[in-house]
């Protein structure tokens, strides 16, 4: 007999958590949910109510019926979910999987896996609340109904296999405009006048506040400069002190691991998940600010103890946005105490973040002293301004530092300080410069400044944020991308020596890393939801279903109603749809005409992405339209007529080599080189417009070079016949099949026969030994031509600007 049984989500919690129990527990892992809706239309019975059919889901069935026969001899079952919405619904899903009784199952929760947090939660057993799990129904079916309905309309009208979601929309919508908003911005330039003196050998730097607009204008303020005597007309010291941001909520730990660490959002979940499970910090999903007493008191004694009695303030952060979680804490140590958390890397760097960031914050004022001299030009009215720190007290200084995004610039980074200096005291300038600079745009998000962009507005919460950035990239509407700059020339104006001199230079500029950028389907697909589905793509609206579920885990709203009054609106538009010209939302635009030929330039998306299209067919003659795929970083939307007709240029004849012609051409998996019935992928950084000869021989030798490591053996009577060295090690080659070699075998010294015999035995079934997702190439192949949007395959016809071809021409690799 089992005396008592706790299901916990995952192995790895199970397995901390039954170190601290006794011999009287068993700590079993329900591996997540263990029902879910089914993937049908009949998941839920919209006319009563909405109810929701749930199902078992296959892969759970092993594990749902373990925990049935463990539940069944149990005396008491303990359900110790995590401790939010999906954390109690995967309890409320196991306790009518397991047929659980209620008088003799208990519900457990908590917030850290530490020995105190576990015995606490077995003390204070609590029941189901089905308030936090009627929430989550009401948000897994209302986002089951916008998917389901609003999916099939976007195969209809653009492109089948699209999807729609009520925050993954917002999401996309929210990069394309920031996309459009960039297109659209007009870089304005300004002058802006710095200064440095010699001060008894010691450099002091000084800008003017004023810009100007024009070269002439700064020039004739440096004009006015020459000759003119520089003193400081006033000082004015005032302290200053700085506060520290309050401990980790989960986007806060998002942005600040993105900026300093580089972690992708789902990166750094991944790994804060690792430390919560090993009991290191707390639970990583929140939105309250809020530490424990016992928290406080634990950062207080390790402050004490590292750096004095001075450094210690007891803080207590309000969180600010609305329907945070008080109860809960914000991400933290479970014991301050403990400098190293885990021997990987990774896990170790931001373990030490949070541990940092959480002690920051129970650590006092950092205190600065401000300067600033005002210098005055005897030449003009206009007046210099220096400004210097003196860190005073470090305070949490000496522990932590808030990085700053793009757009928050960084002017609360800490300056240096001031030569010493005296009212009247006479400078001497070692040069003055007017140097041009360009206005930005905003710039595009990163993952961590959507999420912080999507918590801002209201929508989503700290258990979606990861998923929906996520989703957005595996759904193909936002790519994750870096871009390199342009050259741009500036200005400098330099005043030394009594002499004006002007020089041009040039900077990098509109380089991006690491950044989201929407793709054209993104932008079709987000144009006609903006149209014909104004509610669910509505920020406003959005954050306001965030809120009504927010109502309903608190018990304030019935789920049932908040889902009737926004499904009669919204199915209404699904039925309106129908009227919908399908040629009105393709995103196809003619942008031109091919001055050689007179014909038309357009625009289009297709089924393998945007392309242009030179003419049109024509049954008559036989003539066929020219296609040619678009370049990265250009849009349907905003291409221009010399642009496009630039992209016909491909396939083009980039040189020699071995007397057989290298071409340079686009094809379905991207750019490529082909030579000789092959075809060799391009990198990113190599564009197949602008490659060389050079850069392509390089290619195909580099890239023959590791076919040739690759290959172990072959065997001339039977070339379908190869042994490789593969990414999961030596493997046969049999065809179309990838064969396992047995332990014990030599890869070198099998015979042919024998690796007939393993193909033999092998079953015909993707997967095997090993290559479940990525079986090796067998051999180059031929590129297939794929089609763009064009019912018919276009034959080959030479024209003025290039080949006939549709995009998609590719390796397949």
């Amino acid at each position: 007999m089992i005396k008592n049984l706790v299901i916990v989500e995952s192995p790895a919690k199970a397995k901390t958590i039954e170190g601290y129990l006794g011999k009287d527990f068993i700590v079993k892992s329900s591996f997540g949910h263990v029902r879910d809706l089914p993937k049908d239309n009949n998941a839920i019975d919209i006319a009563h109510g909405f109810k929701p059919t749930y199902v078992i889901s296959n892969d759970k069935k092993d594990v749902v019926a373990q925990l049935r026969k463990l539940a069944k001899e149990a005396e008491v079952v303990w359900l110790a979910s995590d401790d939010d919405r999906e954390g109690e619904a995967i309890s409320w899903h196991l306790t009518e999987a397991l047929n659980l009784n209620d008088s003799k199952t208990r519900r457990i929760v908590f917030r850290e896996i530490t020995k105190n947090a576990i015995l606490n939660a077995i003390n204070t057993p609590r029941s189901i609340d089905m308030d936090l799990v009627n929430a989550q129904q009401a948000r897994r079916v209302l986002d089951r109904l916008v998917g389901f309905e609003l999916s099939p309309v976007l195969w209809k009208k653009i492109k089948a296999g699209l999807s729609a979601g009520r925050v993954q929309s917002v999401a996309v919508r929210l990069v394309v405009e920031r996309e459009r908003e960039i297109e659209r911005f007009k870089s304005e330039a300004s002058f802006r006048i710095t200064a440095v003196f010699d001060v008894q050998g010691k450099t002091l730097e000084a800008e003017l506040p004023t810009k100007y607009k024009t070269e002439e204008e700064a020039h004739a303020f440096l004009q006015r400069c020459l000759g003119a005597n520089y003193t400081i007309e006033n000082l004015e010291t005032k302290p200053l002190k700085r506060s520290p941001a309050p401990p980790f909520t989960t986007s806060t730990l998002q942005q600040e691991a993105s900026r300093k660490l580089y972690f992708s959002v789902a990166q750094t979940m991944s790994i804060a998940q690792k430390l919560y499970e090993a009991g290191k910090i707390s639970y990583m999903r929140t939105d309250s600010l809020n530490l424990s007493e016992e928290a406080i008191q634990g950062a207080s004694t390790a402050i004490e103890k590292s750096f004095g009695e001075r450094f210690v303030k007891t803080r207590r952060f309000k969180t600010k946005s609305q329907g945070a979680q008080e109860a809960h804490e914000a991400i933290r140590p479970t014991d301050f105490g403990a400098l190293t958390a885990s021997s990987d890397r990774n896990e170790q760097r931001l373990y030490e973040l949070i541990w940092k960031r959480a002690i920051a914050s129970q650590m006092a004022d950092a205190e600065i002293e401000k300067t600033t001299a005002t210098i005055g030009i005897s030449s003009q009215p206009e007046k210099l301004i220096a400004t210097g720190e003196v860190i005073k007290f470090e305070g949490f200084l000496k522990v932590y530092i808030e990085s700053k995004d793009d757009e928050e610039g960084s002017d609360e980074d800490v300056k240096g300080m001031l030569p010493p200096l005296s009212i009247g005291q006479q400078l001497i300038l070692r040069q003055m410069l007017a140097t041009q600079r360009y206005s930005r745009p905003a710039p595009r998000y990163t993952e961590a400044s959507l999420v912080k962009k999507l918590e801002e507005m209201g929508i989503g919460r700290p258990s979606t944020y990861a998923p929906t950035i996520s989703t957005i990239q595996k759904r193909g509407y936002v790519e994750k991308d870096s871009r390199e700059g342009k050259e741009r020339p500036y200005q400098v104006l330099t005043l030394m020596n009594n002499e004006i001199t002007k020089q041009t230079k040039t900077e990098l500029t509109g380089a991006e890393k690491a950044k989201l950028f929407p793709t054209d389907m993104a932008m079709v697909v987000n144009d006609f939801l903006v149209e014909h589905f104004p509610n669910v793509i509505d920020y406003s609206f959005t954050a306001r279903v965030e809120a009504e579920f927010d109502e309903i885990a608190q018990g304030q709203k019935e789920w049932e109603n908040m889902l009737e009054n926004f499904y009669k609106k919204f199915h209404q538009n699904i039925e309106s749809s129908e009227s919908i010209n399908r040629a009105d939302v393709s995103g196809a635009r003619e942008i031109g005409t091919d001055p050689a030929t007179g014909k038309k330039v357009i625009a289009k998306l297709g089924r393998f992405g945007p392309y242009v299209q030179l003419g049109e067919e024509n049954e008559e003659t036989g003539e066929k339209p020219v296609y040619a795929s678009l370049r990265k970083g250009q849009f349907l939307e905003s291409l221009a007529i010399e642009d496009a007709l630039e992209l016909f240029k491909l396939p083009r004849i980039v040189g020699m080599y071995e007397d057989k012609e290298m071409k340079a051409a686009i094809g379905r998996f991207g750019p490529y080189i082909s030579h000789n019935s092959k075809f060799y992928s391009l990198p990113k950084t190599i564009d197949p417009h602008t490659i060389t000869a050079e850069e392509a021989i390089t290619l195909i030798e580099a890239k023959r070079k590791a076919d040739a490591e690759k290959l172990i053996k072959s065997f001339p009577e039977n070339p379908d016949i190869q042994v490789l060295n593969g990414r999961f090690g030596p493997y046969i080659v049999a065809g179309k099949k990838n064969v396992k070699i047995p332990k014990g075998k030599e890869p070198a010294e099998l015979t042919l026969q024998e690796c007939l015999d393993l193909a033999e035995a092998t079953p015909e079934k993707k997967g095997r030994g090993g290559f479940k997702k990525k079986a090796e190439p067998t051999a180059e192949k031929k590129p297939t031509a794929k089609k763009a949007a064009a019912t018919k395959k276009p034959a080959a016809k030479k024209t003025a600007t290039g080949t006939a071809k549709k995009p998609g021409a590719a390796k397949k690799k």
